[in-house]
């Protein structure tokens, strides 16, 4: 009776609070990572040949930022959206699950907390390089 059942008993590779996204979702982030840096070698490129004052070199942040964001995310393996919203993808684009336990959501916060705070920081260094270079 139970021979001809098939079970997949594949769990999916959530780690609480240490990956909450498979290789699309991380394929994903990398293509932002690197679709921030272009756009913010691009920005600075432009601020340079324009002659922009120094000060307008701090608009970089947002680009940076975004940059940062895809990249400690793709490193991580963890989404800092869905460690806010308490969700995990393995499966198709998109196709989010939740995550039951509210250990595993606080864990899955602190992390997102410290993915922001990593990125954030990382943007801010990366906007102070840009800001004293001296071209």
């Amino acid at each position: 009776m139970f021979g001809s059942m098939k079970m997949n008993l594949k769990m999916p590779d959530y780690i609480p609070g240490a990956c909450n996204i498979g290789t699309g979702e991380i394929r994903r982030r990398q293509l932002v990572a690197v679709a921030g840096l272009v756009f913010s070698l691009v920005m600075f490129s432009g601020l340079i040949v324009t002659n922009a004052p120094r000060g307008a070199r701090f608009s970089l942040f947002v680009p940076l930022l975004v940059a940062s964001v895809g990249w400690v995310q793709s490193r991580k393996k963890f989404c800092l959206a869905y460690g806010f919203m308490g969700t995990f993808n393995f499966g198709k684009l998109g196709a989010i699950s939740k995550v039951a336990d509210p250990v595993d959501r606080a864990a899955d916060r602190r992390m997102a907390l410290g993915i922001l705070l990593q990125s954030c920081t990382v943007a801010v260094l990366a906007t102070l390089m840009a800001w004293v270079a001296p071209v």
